[in-house]
């Protein structure tokens, strides 16, 4: 009888050792203090795919630029359209740029005054010929969920490659507009550098990189008026920040796609 006890207590106390593990494992995914809560949007388990070093980016004296995007792309919330950051650019570039931006828009989602991305770029004239494009956005996306998303920003991608294949394409992120930055938008920001990464295109991420931050938040965006949307000044900030980006890409060292510098050799 008292062997078969113990063997009852151990059984006993393992099965409780058990529960408390597991207890604390669901707790634990659930309540994670460390991780900021506007990280726990849910990532797809494609971010283990392939990242391809992106090729560099060497632009004429006087680029030619498409800026494609929403409605900061648009230039909502400037006194006029074309106080916006796109267009704006064009003299911090020493070039021109040619804006396509349409309020409401995204890739999955249709904007006030025109569809969504991909059927906006398959009405693109191809004629164009840009030195560079500049694929913006976009937040219009948050609200629409996880499905779906990647399979139509990839669509919208060889799309715009194949109307341009001579242009050099660089992508530029969602901006938030309004703070704690929504946890769709970043969902949105890591898909579209997860989707970027594996394409080899250049990646730009104002969530990232903390363009907007609570020390400049008022400054760059109207949230009176302008519901939420860069302010005339916030529309030069931009621009400025943009430039910039695009300067450290252009004179970021060549590496190989592992992150090693190249052999001098080759």
């Amino acid at each position: 009888m008292a062997r078969g006890t113990t063997k009852r207590g151990v059984r006993t106390t393992a099965l409780f050792v058990v529960l408390v593990v597991a207890v604390s494992a669901v707790v634990l995914g659930v309540w994670r203090p460390w991780v900021p809560a506007a990280m726990d949007a849910p990532i797809l388990a494609s971010d283990e795919i392939v990242t391809v070093a992106p090729a560099p980016l060497v632009l004429p004296e006087h680029p030619r630029v498409l800026v494609f995007g929403d409605s900061w792309t648009y230039g909502a919330a400037a006194s006029e359209p074309t106080l916006g950051y796109a267009y704006l650019l064009a003299d911090l570039l020493d070039g021109e740029t040619i804006v396509d931006g349409v309020r409401g828009s995204g890739y999955l989602k249709p904007g006030i005054d025109g569809p969504a991305f991909g059927e906006r770029i398959a009405a693109l004239d191809p004629t164009l010929e840009p030195d560079l494009v500049i694929i913006q956005g976009s937040i219009n996306d948050r609200a629409q969920g996880a499905e779906g998303y990647r399979e139509a920003v990839t669509a919208a991608w060889a799309a715009l490659a194949g109307t341009y294949p001579a242009a050099k394409i660089v992508v530029l992120g969602p901006a938030p507009h309004q703070l704690p930055v929504d946890p769709g938008t970043v969902r949105i920001d890591h898909d579209l550098a997860a989707v970027a990464g594996a394409r080899g295109w250049w990646y730009i991420s104002p969530v990232q990189d903390e363009w907007i931050t609570e020390q400049n938040y008022l400054g760059v965006i109207d949230v009176d008026l302008g519901n939420k949307h860069p302010s005339n000044e916030g529309h030069r900030y931009l621009a400025e920040k943009v430039a910039a980006a695009l300067a450290d890409i252009e004179s970021a060292p060549l590496t190989q796609a592992d992150g090693a510098e190249p052999d001098p050799e080759q």
